[in-house]
Protein backbone atom coordinates (compact mmCIF):
# COMPACT_ATOMS: atom_id res chain seq x y z
CA UNK A 1 0.00 0.00 0.00
CA UNK A 2 1.50 3.33 -1.12
CA UNK A 3 0.49 6.63 0.48
CA UNK A 4 1.72 10.21 0.01
CA UNK A 5 3.99 11.46 2.76
CA UNK A 6 2.02 14.68 3.33
CA UNK A 7 -1.74 15.24 3.12
CA UNK A 8 -2.96 18.77 3.77
CA UNK A 9 0.29 19.64 5.51
CA UNK A 10 0.02 16.63 7.87
CA UNK A 11 3.01 14.28 7.98
CA UNK A 12 1.30 10.87 7.75
CA UNK A 13 4.21 8.70 9.03
CA UNK A 14 4.16 10.71 12.27
CA UNK A 15 0.58 9.58 12.89
CA UNK A 16 1.37 5.84 12.56
CA UNK A 17 2.10 5.16 16.29
CA UNK A 18 -1.09 6.94 17.37
CA UNK A 19 -3.20 5.12 14.79
CA UNK A 20 -1.65 1.80 15.81
CA UNK A 21 -2.22 2.54 19.51
CA UNK A 22 -5.88 3.44 19.03
CA UNK A 23 -6.38 0.45 16.74
CA UNK A 24 -4.69 -2.01 19.12
CA UNK A 25 -6.52 -0.88 22.26
CA UNK A 26 -9.83 -0.56 20.42
CA UNK A 27 -9.47 -3.99 18.82
CA UNK A 28 -8.56 -5.68 22.11
CA UNK A 29 -11.38 -4.09 24.12
CA UNK A 30 -13.88 -4.83 21.35
CA UNK A 31 -12.81 -8.42 20.76
CA UNK A 32 -12.60 -9.45 24.44
CA UNK A 33 -16.32 -10.25 24.89
CA UNK A 34 -16.18 -11.98 21.51
CA UNK A 35 -13.22 -14.11 22.60
CA UNK A 36 -15.12 -15.31 25.66
CA UNK A 37 -18.14 -16.13 23.50
CA UNK A 38 -15.95 -17.91 20.92
CA UNK A 39 -14.32 -20.00 23.63
CA UNK A 40 -17.66 -21.04 25.09
CA UNK A 41 -19.18 -21.88 21.72
CA UNK A 42 -16.14 -23.78 20.40
CA UNK A 43 -15.78 -25.83 23.58
CA UNK A 44 -19.53 -26.57 23.55
CA UNK A 45 -19.33 -27.79 19.94
CA UNK A 46 -16.30 -29.97 20.72
CA UNK A 47 -17.99 -31.47 23.80
CA UNK A 48 -21.43 -31.82 22.18
CA UNK A 49 -23.12 -29.27 24.46
CA UNK A 50 -25.45 -26.36 23.79
CA UNK A 51 -23.21 -23.56 25.04
CA UNK A 52 -24.54 -20.01 25.55
CA UNK A 53 -27.97 -19.72 23.92
CA UNK A 54 -30.20 -17.56 26.13
CA UNK A 55 -28.97 -13.94 26.16
CA UNK A 56 -29.22 -12.62 22.62
CA UNK A 57 -29.18 -14.66 19.39
CA UNK A 58 -27.04 -17.77 19.96
CA UNK A 59 -25.93 -16.27 23.26
CA UNK A 60 -24.01 -13.41 21.60
CA UNK A 61 -24.87 -10.99 24.40
CA UNK A 62 -23.95 -13.37 27.22
CA UNK A 63 -20.44 -11.92 27.61
CA UNK A 64 -21.84 -8.38 27.63
CA UNK A 65 -24.29 -9.38 30.36
CA UNK A 66 -21.41 -10.85 32.38
CA UNK A 67 -19.46 -7.59 32.11
CA UNK A 68 -22.48 -5.59 33.30
CA UNK A 69 -22.93 -8.02 36.20
CA UNK A 70 -19.28 -7.62 37.25
CA UNK A 71 -19.66 -3.82 37.28
CA UNK A 72 -22.45 -4.00 39.87
CA UNK A 73 -21.22 -6.98 41.84
CA UNK A 74 -20.31 -6.44 45.49
CA UNK A 75 -16.61 -5.76 45.98
CA UNK A 76 -15.36 -8.10 48.72
CA UNK A 77 -12.02 -7.30 50.40
CA UNK A 78 -10.35 -9.73 52.85
CA UNK A 79 -10.06 -8.24 56.33
CA UNK A 80 -6.39 -9.19 56.77
CA UNK A 81 -5.25 -8.33 53.22
CA UNK A 82 -2.45 -5.88 52.44
CA UNK A 83 -4.74 -3.29 50.87
CA UNK A 84 -2.19 -1.34 48.80
CA UNK A 85 -0.65 -4.41 47.17
CA UNK A 86 -4.07 -6.06 46.94
CA UNK A 87 -5.25 -3.18 44.71
CA UNK A 88 -1.92 -2.85 42.87
CA UNK A 89 -1.76 -6.48 41.68
CA UNK A 90 -4.64 -6.45 39.12
CA UNK A 91 -3.53 -3.05 37.75
CA UNK A 92 0.04 -4.30 37.31
CA UNK A 93 -1.13 -7.47 35.57
CA UNK A 94 -3.42 -5.78 33.06
CA UNK A 95 -0.97 -2.92 32.42
CA UNK A 96 1.84 -5.34 31.52
CA UNK A 97 -0.53 -7.35 29.32
CA UNK A 98 -1.50 -4.28 27.26
CA UNK A 99 2.05 -2.88 27.17
CA UNK A 100 3.47 -6.03 25.57
CA UNK A 101 1.42 -5.41 22.41
CA UNK A 102 3.16 -2.12 21.65
CA UNK A 103 5.79 -3.66 19.36
CA UNK A 104 3.67 -6.13 17.39
CA UNK A 105 3.93 -5.30 13.63
CA UNK A 106 0.43 -5.23 12.15
CA UNK A 107 1.50 -4.30 8.62
CA UNK A 108 4.22 -2.46 6.72
CA UNK A 109 3.04 0.74 5.01
CA UNK A 110 4.90 2.35 2.10
CA UNK A 111 4.97 6.14 1.70
CA UNK A 112 6.11 8.17 -1.28
CA UNK A 113 8.53 10.88 -0.15
CA UNK A 114 8.70 14.38 -1.58
CA UNK A 115 11.63 13.43 -3.83
CA UNK A 116 9.71 10.46 -5.24
CA UNK A 117 11.51 7.74 -3.23
CA UNK A 118 9.52 5.02 -1.46
CA UNK A 119 10.08 4.40 2.25
CA UNK A 120 8.44 1.75 4.43
CA UNK A 121 7.06 2.31 7.93
CA UNK A 122 5.72 -0.55 10.11
CA UNK A 123 2.22 -0.05 11.47
CA UNK A 124 3.11 -0.46 15.14
CA UNK A 125 2.97 1.58 18.31
CA UNK A 126 6.70 1.35 19.02
CA UNK A 127 9.09 0.35 16.23
CA UNK A 128 12.10 -0.51 18.43
CA UNK A 129 15.08 -2.66 17.47
CA UNK A 130 14.72 -4.79 20.62
CA UNK A 131 11.07 -5.72 20.15
CA UNK A 132 11.58 -9.39 21.05
CA UNK A 133 13.50 -8.52 24.22
CA UNK A 134 10.84 -5.95 25.14
CA UNK A 135 8.04 -8.53 25.01
CA UNK A 136 10.08 -11.03 27.04
CA UNK A 137 10.80 -8.37 29.67
CA UNK A 138 7.17 -7.24 29.94
CA UNK A 139 5.89 -10.83 30.15
CA UNK A 140 8.36 -11.43 33.00
CA UNK A 141 6.99 -8.42 34.88
CA UNK A 142 3.41 -9.62 34.49
CA UNK A 143 3.99 -12.54 36.85
CA UNK A 144 4.70 -10.04 39.64
CA UNK A 145 1.05 -9.06 39.57
CA UNK A 146 0.01 -12.68 40.02
CA UNK A 147 2.51 -13.32 42.82
CA UNK A 148 1.56 -10.10 44.62
CA UNK A 149 -2.13 -10.96 44.29
CA UNK A 150 -1.55 -14.33 45.95
CA UNK A 151 0.61 -12.88 48.73
CA UNK A 152 -1.49 -9.80 49.51
CA UNK A 153 -4.72 -11.81 49.86
CA UNK A 154 -3.36 -13.51 52.99
CA UNK A 155 -4.86 -16.79 51.82
CA UNK A 156 -2.78 -19.96 51.65
CA UNK A 157 -4.50 -21.16 48.48
CA UNK A 158 -3.90 -17.83 46.76
CA UNK A 159 -0.26 -17.83 47.88
CA UNK A 160 0.26 -21.32 46.47
CA UNK A 161 -1.27 -20.20 43.17
CA UNK A 162 1.10 -17.23 42.97
CA UNK A 163 4.12 -19.40 43.74
CA UNK A 164 3.07 -21.90 41.10
CA UNK A 165 2.77 -19.10 38.55
CA UNK A 166 6.29 -17.82 39.27
CA UNK A 167 7.83 -21.31 39.09
CA UNK A 168 5.93 -22.06 35.88
CA UNK A 169 7.06 -18.81 34.24
CA UNK A 170 10.73 -19.41 35.11
CA UNK A 171 10.58 -22.97 33.83
CA UNK A 172 8.99 -22.23 30.47
CA UNK A 173 10.43 -18.79 29.74
CA UNK A 174 13.85 -20.40 29.29
CA UNK A 175 12.51 -22.73 26.61
CA UNK A 176 10.59 -19.88 24.99
CA UNK A 177 13.76 -17.80 24.86
CA UNK A 178 15.67 -20.60 23.13
CA UNK A 179 12.93 -20.98 20.51
CA UNK A 180 12.95 -17.22 19.88
CA UNK A 181 16.77 -17.24 19.65
CA UNK A 182 16.53 -19.68 16.75
CA UNK A 183 14.45 -17.14 14.83
CA UNK A 184 16.64 -14.18 15.84
CA UNK A 185 19.73 -16.04 14.66
CA UNK A 186 18.23 -16.70 11.21
CA UNK A 187 16.74 -13.21 10.84
CA UNK A 188 19.78 -11.38 12.23
CA UNK A 189 17.67 -8.88 14.18
CA UNK A 190 15.42 -8.53 17.24
CA UNK A 191 13.13 -6.03 15.50
CA UNK A 192 9.81 -7.72 14.81
CA UNK A 193 8.95 -5.96 11.54
CA UNK A 194 12.38 -6.91 10.16
CA UNK A 195 11.87 -10.50 11.30
CA UNK A 196 8.68 -10.48 9.22
CA UNK A 197 10.61 -8.98 6.28
CA UNK A 198 13.22 -11.74 6.62
CA UNK A 199 10.43 -14.25 5.82
CA UNK A 200 9.49 -12.49 2.57
CA UNK A 201 12.12 -14.21 0.40
CA UNK A 202 12.10 -17.48 -1.51
CA UNK A 203 12.06 -20.79 0.41
CA UNK A 204 14.77 -23.47 0.65
CA UNK A 205 17.56 -21.15 -0.47
CA UNK A 206 16.19 -20.81 -4.00
CA UNK A 207 17.96 -17.92 -5.79
CA UNK A 208 15.82 -14.91 -6.58
CA UNK A 209 14.19 -14.78 -10.00
CA UNK A 210 11.43 -13.08 -11.92
CA UNK A 211 9.37 -16.01 -13.15
CA UNK A 212 5.74 -16.60 -12.24
CA UNK A 213 6.67 -19.46 -9.90
CA UNK A 214 9.20 -17.26 -8.10
CA UNK A 215 6.60 -14.55 -7.55
CA UNK A 216 4.03 -17.00 -6.17
CA UNK A 217 6.34 -18.57 -3.58
CA UNK A 218 8.16 -15.38 -2.58
CA UNK A 219 7.23 -14.75 1.03
CA UNK A 220 4.85 -17.71 0.99
CA UNK A 221 4.06 -20.14 3.80
CA UNK A 222 7.11 -22.21 2.77
CA UNK A 223 9.38 -19.20 3.41
CA UNK A 224 8.20 -18.60 6.96
CA UNK A 225 10.34 -19.54 9.94
CA UNK A 226 8.06 -22.32 11.18
CA UNK A 227 9.66 -24.37 8.40
CA UNK A 228 12.93 -22.47 8.03
CA UNK A 229 13.97 -23.21 11.63
CA UNK A 230 13.05 -26.87 11.37
CA UNK A 231 9.57 -26.98 13.02
CA UNK A 232 11.00 -27.82 16.48
CA UNK A 233 11.29 -24.16 17.67
CA UNK A 234 7.68 -23.38 16.79
CA UNK A 235 6.54 -26.46 18.75
CA UNK A 236 8.62 -25.41 21.77
CA UNK A 237 7.34 -21.83 21.56
CA UNK A 238 3.71 -22.94 21.22
CA UNK A 239 3.90 -25.13 24.34
CA UNK A 240 5.74 -22.40 26.26
CA UNK A 241 3.25 -19.68 25.30
CA UNK A 242 0.38 -21.79 26.68
CA UNK A 243 2.28 -22.30 29.94
CA UNK A 244 3.21 -18.60 30.11
CA UNK A 245 -0.45 -17.57 29.96
CA UNK A 246 -1.51 -20.18 32.56
CA UNK A 247 -3.98 -21.75 30.18
CA UNK A 248 -5.23 -25.32 30.18
CA UNK A 249 -3.62 -27.85 30.38
CA UNK A 250 -1.03 -25.69 32.18
CA UNK A 251 -3.47 -23.81 34.42
CA UNK A 252 -1.91 -25.03 37.68
CA UNK A 253 -1.93 -21.54 39.30
CA UNK A 254 -5.76 -21.58 39.06
CA UNK A 255 -6.42 -25.29 39.66
CA UNK A 256 -9.91 -25.22 41.17
CA UNK A 257 -9.73 -28.84 42.35
CA UNK A 258 -6.70 -28.00 44.52
CA UNK A 259 -6.59 -24.22 45.08
CA UNK A 260 -10.25 -23.11 44.76
CA UNK A 261 -9.42 -20.40 42.19
CA UNK A 262 -5.72 -19.94 42.83
CA UNK A 263 -4.19 -16.49 43.02
CA UNK A 264 -7.47 -14.63 42.40
CA UNK A 265 -9.55 -16.54 44.95
CA UNK A 266 -10.09 -13.43 47.11
CA UNK A 267 -10.83 -11.07 44.20
CA UNK A 268 -14.32 -10.11 43.04
CA UNK A 269 -16.14 -7.53 40.94
CA UNK A 270 -13.99 -5.51 38.51
CA UNK A 271 -10.67 -6.52 40.11
CA UNK A 272 -11.43 -10.11 39.13
CA UNK A 273 -12.46 -8.84 35.68
CA UNK A 274 -9.04 -7.18 35.33
CA UNK A 275 -7.27 -10.50 35.90
CA UNK A 276 -9.64 -12.09 33.40
CA UNK A 277 -8.92 -9.31 30.89
CA UNK A 278 -5.15 -9.66 31.36
CA UNK A 279 -5.36 -13.39 30.64
CA UNK A 280 -7.16 -12.91 27.32
CA UNK A 281 -4.96 -9.97 26.31
CA UNK A 282 -1.90 -12.12 27.02
CA UNK A 283 -3.36 -14.81 24.77
CA UNK A 284 -3.67 -12.24 21.97
CA UNK A 285 -0.11 -10.95 22.52
CA UNK A 286 1.63 -14.34 22.54
CA UNK A 287 -0.43 -15.42 19.52
CA UNK A 288 0.62 -12.21 17.74
CA UNK A 289 4.28 -12.85 18.61
CA UNK A 290 3.89 -16.40 17.34
CA UNK A 291 2.44 -15.08 14.08
CA UNK A 292 5.27 -12.55 13.65
CA UNK A 293 8.10 -14.96 14.49
CA UNK A 294 7.05 -18.16 12.77
CA UNK A 295 4.03 -17.56 10.55
CA UNK A 296 4.97 -14.58 8.38
CA UNK A 297 3.19 -11.83 10.30
CA UNK A 298 1.20 -9.81 7.78
CA UNK A 299 2.38 -11.84 4.75
CA UNK A 300 -0.19 -13.87 2.77
CA UNK A 301 0.30 -17.66 2.53
CA UNK A 302 0.80 -17.41 -1.24
CA UNK A 303 1.74 -14.31 -3.21
CA UNK A 304 -1.09 -14.72 -5.69
CA UNK A 305 -4.75 -13.74 -6.08
CA UNK A 306 -7.04 -13.85 -4.16
CA UNK A 307 -4.65 -13.91 -1.15
CA UNK A 308 -2.99 -10.62 -2.13
CA UNK A 309 -6.35 -8.81 -2.13
CA UNK A 310 -6.58 -9.15 1.68
CA UNK A 311 -4.70 -6.36 3.52
CA UNK A 312 -1.71 -7.36 5.60
CA UNK A 313 -3.20 -6.38 8.96
CA UNK A 314 -6.17 -8.68 8.28
CA UNK A 315 -3.78 -11.57 7.62
CA UNK A 316 -2.11 -10.78 10.93
CA UNK A 317 -5.45 -10.79 12.76
CA UNK A 318 -6.45 -14.07 11.06
CA UNK A 319 -3.24 -15.71 12.28
CA UNK A 320 -3.77 -14.33 15.79
CA UNK A 321 -7.30 -15.71 15.87
CA UNK A 322 -5.93 -19.05 14.70
CA UNK A 323 -3.78 -19.02 17.84
CA UNK A 324 -6.86 -18.25 19.97
CA UNK A 325 -8.68 -21.21 18.40
CA UNK A 326 -5.69 -23.40 19.28
CA UNK A 327 -5.87 -22.24 22.91
CA UNK A 328 -9.56 -23.15 23.01
CA UNK A 329 -9.01 -26.49 21.28
CA UNK A 330 -6.46 -27.51 23.89
CA UNK A 331 -8.71 -26.50 26.75
CA UNK A 332 -11.54 -28.64 25.38
CA UNK A 333 -9.27 -31.63 24.70
CA UNK A 334 -6.54 -32.15 27.29
CA UNK A 335 -6.88 -32.59 31.06
CA UNK A 336 -4.75 -30.57 33.47
CA UNK A 337 -1.21 -31.86 34.02
CA UNK A 338 0.14 -32.89 37.38
CA UNK A 339 2.63 -30.40 38.78
CA UNK A 340 5.57 -32.81 38.60
CA UNK A 341 4.71 -33.59 34.97
CA UNK A 342 4.59 -29.85 34.24
CA UNK A 343 8.09 -29.34 35.67
CA UNK A 344 9.51 -32.44 33.98
CA UNK A 345 8.22 -31.30 30.59
CA UNK A 346 9.80 -27.88 31.00
CA UNK A 347 13.17 -28.81 32.50
CA UNK A 348 13.85 -32.37 31.26
CA UNK A 349 12.29 -32.30 27.79
CA UNK A 350 11.87 -28.84 26.27
CA UNK A 351 14.97 -27.12 27.67
CA UNK A 352 17.50 -29.79 26.54
CA UNK A 353 15.77 -30.10 23.16
CA UNK A 354 15.85 -26.31 22.71
CA UNK A 355 19.57 -26.13 23.56
CA UNK A 356 20.47 -28.94 21.15
CA UNK A 357 18.34 -27.47 18.36
CA UNK A 358 19.82 -23.99 18.87
CA UNK A 359 23.32 -25.48 18.57
CA UNK A 360 22.40 -27.35 15.36
CA UNK A 361 20.85 -24.23 13.81
CA UNK A 362 23.94 -22.23 14.79
CA UNK A 363 26.10 -24.71 12.85
CA UNK A 364 23.75 -24.45 9.86
CA UNK A 365 23.75 -20.65 10.11
CA UNK A 366 27.57 -20.53 10.16
CA UNK A 367 27.72 -22.71 7.07
CA UNK A 368 25.15 -20.54 5.32
CA UNK A 369 26.97 -17.27 6.01
CA UNK A 370 25.84 -14.07 7.76
CA UNK A 371 22.12 -13.46 8.08
CA UNK A 372 20.65 -11.18 5.42
CA UNK A 373 18.94 -8.75 7.69
CA UNK A 374 17.78 -5.21 7.17
CA UNK A 375 20.19 -4.26 9.96
CA UNK A 376 23.13 -5.19 7.71
CA UNK A 377 22.00 -3.17 4.71
CA UNK A 378 23.84 0.17 4.41
CA UNK A 379 21.61 3.19 4.62
CA UNK A 380 20.87 5.22 1.50
CA UNK A 381 22.49 8.66 1.32
CA UNK A 382 20.18 11.36 2.58
CA UNK A 383 19.17 13.86 -0.08
CA UNK A 384 19.00 17.60 0.42
CA UNK A 385 15.18 17.59 0.44
CA UNK A 386 15.14 14.94 3.18
CA UNK A 387 17.61 17.01 5.22
CA UNK A 388 15.28 19.99 5.00
CA UNK A 389 12.30 17.85 6.10
CA UNK A 390 14.14 16.36 9.08
CA UNK A 391 15.85 19.64 10.06
CA UNK A 392 13.70 22.72 9.30
CA UNK A 393 16.46 25.01 10.62
CA UNK A 394 18.58 23.98 7.63
CA UNK A 395 16.53 26.38 5.49
CA UNK A 396 17.52 29.31 7.69
CA UNK A 397 21.21 28.36 7.48
CA UNK A 398 20.97 28.24 3.71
Amino acid sequence: MIFPEFVGGVHLPSLIPYIALAGMVGFILTILPGLIWIERVVIALMQDRSGPNRVGPRGLLQSTADVVKLFFKEDMIPQSADIKIYYLAPFLTVMCAFSAGAVLPLQTLTFRLANGDLQTFPLTVGDVNIGVLYILAISSLQVYGIVLAGWSSNNKYSLLGGLRASAQLISYELSMGLAILCVVMFAGTCQLDKIVDAQSGLPFGIPDGHTFIHEIFKGSIFSWFWLGTGIVPVIIYTIAMIAETNRSPFDLPEAESELIAGFHTEYSSMKFAMFFTAEYVSMLIVSGLNAALFWGGSLPPLNVLPFTLIPGFLWFIIKVMGGIFFFTWLRATYPRLRYDALMNLGWKRMLPLGLVWLFLLAVVSLGRGPAKSADNIPEKPVTASQQVQTNPNAVAHR
